[in-house]
């Protein structure tokens, strides 16, 4: 099965952590992601795990809601993924100038090489960084080997991160959907590695889910960006919907405007309706994630469709209990789908 977990482990250690993710040897090994060949804990590897947990526990809001479905194992590695992400945003917020925050993202690639070159093995004398990301990196070698999810992936994450950095403005949705693809769906590309699939069909479906979601995020958050000199919506729809970004930065919501939202919205609906077809590539344990995430998003973009499309003078958010609800109802509907013929 592709994307199937522990795919690259030698044979050994692959049999000792099956029994600890699927037989009864589970209700014994709590730390299955920890353990050694021997069945040993190993105690700086937990640790990282739970820096990550962590870490996605404080940061992650909608994210975590959906994290909570998943089996122990699988959640763990999830979390370890959304720290390296978040991880990422942080190191260029943590500086100013434009050339010390491009120069971070440099020593993020160093980084996650060095986690790559040494993931797996024994990491005791691995040269990851000698600071707060080590944790995280510690960790993230040690999913990337279990789950075989390739390096190519990370780094898409990163350039996602350097694209804010240098560009602000999209001519056209091809150059949006590739900003798109690497700020989002590369992450679902991630999780189904994790998530394991039936099909190479997934890998589609998962990119679709993720440009669902983006373009969700895009259209709720276009007074936030504009803060911040960033204009998602592509040039060339909003010259063909006859709206011009002066109106945009003066706040005006009139007919064209609306048009052009209905429009983003639309698309983004597309997306979720092929994304969603993921679901039945997965295994039942793991589908309810992608579910509640896509769900969460998706009604969002109800919100903004029934404010009118005015996103320019609130911001559209979910409240605590409509998340939970969202969560327990897409849960069992989501592990009783079929699977694809």
């Amino acid at each position: 099965m592709e994307g199937r977990a522990d795919a690259n482990l030698p044979m050994v250690r692959q049999a000792h952590h099956e029994r600890c993710y699927t037989g009864p040897y589970f209700l014994m090994c709590r730390k299955a992601e920890t353990c050694l060949e021997d069945g040993v804990v190993d105690a700086e590897l937990e640790l990282a795990y739970r820096t990550c947990r962590e870490i996605t526990r404080r940061e992650a809001r909608n994210f975590y809601y959906a994290f909570l479905t998943l089996p122990a194992a699988q959640r763990r590695a999830i979390c370890v993924v959304y720290a390296f992400c978040r991880f990422c945003d942080d190191s260029v917020d943590a500086v100013r100038s434009p050339d010390e925050k491009l120069a971070a993202l440099d020593t993020l690639r160093e980084s996650l090489a060095l986690a790559y070159s040494g993931g797996g093995k024994d990491h005791s004398s691995a040269p990851y960084p000698a600071n707060d990301s080590r944790p995280i990196f510690l960790a993230l070698a040690d999913v990337a080997h279990r789950y075989g999810i390739p390096q190519e992936y990370f780094d898409e994450v990163i350039a996602g991160v350097q694209a804010d950095l240098v560009k602000d403005h999209y001519q056209s949705f091809e150059e949006l959907r590739r900003y798109c693809y690497q700020v989002a769906s590369v992450v679902g590309l991630i999780c189904i590695q994790i998530f394991g699939y039936s099909e190479p069909e997934a890998r589609e479906r998962a990119v679709d889910l993720g440009l669902a979601m983006q373009l969700t995020n895009i259209a709720r958050d276009v007074a936030e960006d504009l803060t911040l000199g960033r204009v998602y919506i592509p040039q060339d729809e909003l010259s063909r919907f006859g709206y011009s970004e002066e109106e945009l930065k003066a706040g005006v919501v009139n007919p064209a405007f609306i048009n052009l939202m209905q429009f983003q919205a639309q698309r983004a609906r597309d997306y979720f309706s092929s994304g969603f077809q993921l679901l039945h590539y997965l295994p039942p344990s793991s589908r309810p994630c992608p579910a509640v995430m896509g769900q969460l998003y998706r009604r969002l973009l109800d919100h903004i469709e029934a404010s009118g499309y005015d996103v320019l003078h609130r911001r559209v958010s979910l409240s605590t209990g409509e998340k939970l609800r969202v969560m327990a109802r897409t849960w069992l509907r989501a592990r009783l789908l079929p699977s694809p013929r």
